[in-house]
């Protein structure tokens, strides 16, 4: 349906506008991190992948940005696809420049925590990167064990206080647990007894 009510002109006008927000990102960021797989003309396709290999050295990784993000207000892009350590960030026709921009601003804002770890000016193994995502609850309880601010953990950016998303859930082994998943729903035999 989607293709349909568009038709072909409302397509390839969405198809440029994809484009054209997946290289405004990429410029944006390419500052900061090195941007992959950039035409000869230095312009990427539909989608921007940055690399954050280089700083797997100071003891940061992709997901540790990823999980950050979330105290941002934005679930991670595709991480570690189609390169390991990179985000695949494909910004879709319907981002206004404001969302982009808030989008580029948490990206810019993160990688200055990770040139702080590289610098030595944030503990290695306990600042907001390696913490993140932070919950209410742990904003929240009376003990607070990290040599940065709540409000920093809790509120990294202006827009945070206006509309936050709180994660629910905090840092996990995401490897664990795609290997051991878990069922939090009833047994089938719920089903069977339910059944005339």
């Amino acid at each position: 349906m989607y293709i349909r009510m568009m038709g072909p002109d409302g397509l390839t006008e969405a198809t440029k506008v994809a484009i054209l927000n997946a290289n405004y990102v990429a410029k944006r960021l390419g500052n900061f991190f090195p941007v992959l797989y950039r035409g000869l003309s230095g312009l990427v396709a539909h989608e921007c992948i940055v690399d954050l290999r280089g700083w797997k050295r100071h003891g940061v990784e992709a997901e540790d940005a990823a999980k950050r993000l979330m105290d941002y207000g934005y679930h991670a892009p595709t991480l570690s696809f189609p390169v390991p350590g990179t985000f695949m960030i494909e910004p879709t026709e319907s981002e206004s420049k404001a969302e982009l921009d808030r989008f580029c601003d948490a990206m810019i804002a993160i990688h200055g925590e990770m040139q702080a770890v590289a610098n030595g000016e944030s503990d290695r193994a306990n600042n907001p990167l390696k913490n993140a995502p932070h919950t209410a609850r742990v904003v929240c309880a009376d003990e607070w064990n990290h040599p940065y601010s709540r409000e920093l953990a809790a509120f990294p950016a202006p827009w945070t206080r206006a509309s936050k998303f709180w994660p629910a859930v905090g840092r996990v082994d995401n490897v664990y647990g795609d290997r051991h998943l878990v069922c939090s729903c009833v047994g089938m035999e719920a089903y069977a007894e339910a059944a005339p």
